[in-house]
């Protein structure tokens, strides 16, 4: 049963995954047809999507506050289903206005237009970012899901861990309300 559990908790990390590399490459096709220098130039609409994604922050660490308080950690690692992870993990990705800045001011010092596709190549660089995306967050999650038989196992609350990942997000979201156009 265990084992179970912790294979549909890693395909679920996994789909996640899956869903934040696609937002790369959206951010990147965004880049590449020229969408994302509306962030440069129309701040207003790189504040919009910065406070979406805050707010979406906020709401995932709401969620997890009142989802799972005072259940058993068993009960509060019991895997969603796919779809909503792949879907989590691409709004996560694509309300990150700091990913359109990110390929922006990266991906142009790698292009040549003389070279072909402008957009080929930057679909390649989205690539090589994924590929050293889904080294170290396959890692992450190979580790954290042989984690979690540890905490089913054991007779721990889950509380704690609610408190410390809605924390997480609850400070992401302040950064991004907070944080200027850096």
């Amino acid at each position: 049963m265990i084992a179970t559990t912790t294979l549909l908790l890693f395909s679920g990390a996994c789909v996640a995954l899956a869903g934040i590399q696609l937002g790369t490459y959206y951010h990147t096709l965004a880049a590449a047809l020229g969408l994302s220098q509306l962030f440069i130039v129309v701040p207003l609409a790189y504040d919009a999507v910065r406070m979406l994604g805050a707010c979406y922050l906020l709401y995932l660490a709401w969620k997890i506050l009142t989802s799972a308080h005072g259940v058993p950690i068993k009960a509060a690692l019991s895997p969603a289903p796919v779809y909503k992870a792949f879907r989590k993990g691409l709004f996560t990705k694509l309300l990150n206005p700091k990913m359109a800045l990110f390929v922006l001011a990266l991906f142009p010092q790698f292009i040549t237009p003389q070279s072909g596709s402008v957009i080929v190549q930057m679909l390649l660089l989205a690539t090589i970012l994924n590929a050293i995306g889904l080294i170290i967050n396959g890692s992450l999650i190979l580790v954290v899901s042989n984690m979690s038989n540890r905490f089913k196992t054991g007779a721990f609350s889950a509380r704690w861990p609610n408190y410390l990942l809605s924390g997480v997000f609850t400070g992401l979201a302040c950064k991004l309300l907070f944080d200027s156009r850096k």
